[in-house]
């Protein structure tokens, strides 16, 4: 049983919630190994179609817990690598879930927390939300997270955030990309509700494909991948997933998969 996240799932979702709020969910070295093990026990899950990461008490994730790092640093018998390679491994898990991952943010998303907001998929932020990389005013550099910053939110923007440690606020996050909507503090769970149903039409197979098809396309050049794309689309429009999503076009009627469950059988 997880002792600092709370897992929920009830198919087609599931809600991963971040849960140290006396410690506005400071990531611990535990938080990230337990993060680690729900991502990966739903990877290959096909009845989970979308991730809803968020943080309880108010907050999404104020970072890593600076004062654990700190025991850990300067223990001279303690090997740090582990703690970063979890680290690294939660966020390389975190963007290649099969499943949409979608950040729900409110309160401070800071370092560690401002890394997994870049690492998935949607982002919908409160317009109270507050983001900073404030890692060069603590000493230190966002080394683990700045290739997820950079591919977020661009070359100019990551110098700027991350040589200055500037906090900034919902609005100013959809301007620099790095979240896709805002709302007011108590539209949150309404827009966030909103996006899942519209995953809820997406085929399982098709979502696992498309998350695939995006990070092998954006790291090779064009003629590298053609062979590969005609190949996909071939597969999925002769499997089940793509015959039944035309069958239920033509016949002008939701696909299989589109249909909420009914009342008491989720």
């Amino acid at each position: 049983m997880p002792q600092t996240i709370i897992v929920n799932i009830k198919p087609p979702f599931a809600a991963i919630t971040l849960n140290r709020p006396d410690a506005r969910n400071a990531m611990s070295q535990q938080m990230v190994i337990e993060l680690r093990e729900a991502f990966d026990s739903l990877r290959d899950d096909r009845t989970i179609r979308a991730i809803v990461l968020n943080g309880s008490g108010g907050t999404f994730c104020a970072g890593g817990d600076l004062k654990e790092m700190q025991t850990a640093f300067t223990d001279p018998d303690n090997d740090d690598s582990g703690r970063t390679e979890q680290f690294d491994g939660l966020l390389n898990a975190v963007q290649n879930a099969p499943q949409a991952v979608i950040a729900k943010v409110e309160g401070a998303a800071m370092g560690g927390g401002f890394g997994l907001v870049c690492a998935s998929d949607i982002a919908i932020a409160s317009q109270t939300a507050t983001f900073a990389l404030p890692e060069v005013r603590l000493g230190i550099v966002p080394a683990l997270i700045s290739p997820y910053v950079i591919d977020r939110i661009g070359l100019t923007h990551a110098r700027r955030l991350m040589l200055t440690g500037a906090r900034f606020d919902g609005a100013a996050a959809l301007n620099y990309g790095l979240v896709h909507e805002v709302c007011p503090p108590d539209a949150l769970d309404e827009r966030v509700n909103a996006t899942l149903e519209e995953i809820r039409q997406a085929s399982p197979d098709a979502l696992a494909a498309c998350k695939a098809l995006i990070f092998r396309v954006n790291r090779a050049d064009i003629s590298q991948t053609a062979s590969y794309r005609a190949r996909l689309l071939d597969d999925l429009r002769r499997g089940a997933s793509g015959q039944e999503g035309m069958m239920a076009f033509i016949q002008k009627r939701k696909p299989a998969w589109a249909t909420p469950p009914a009342e008491g059988d989720e």
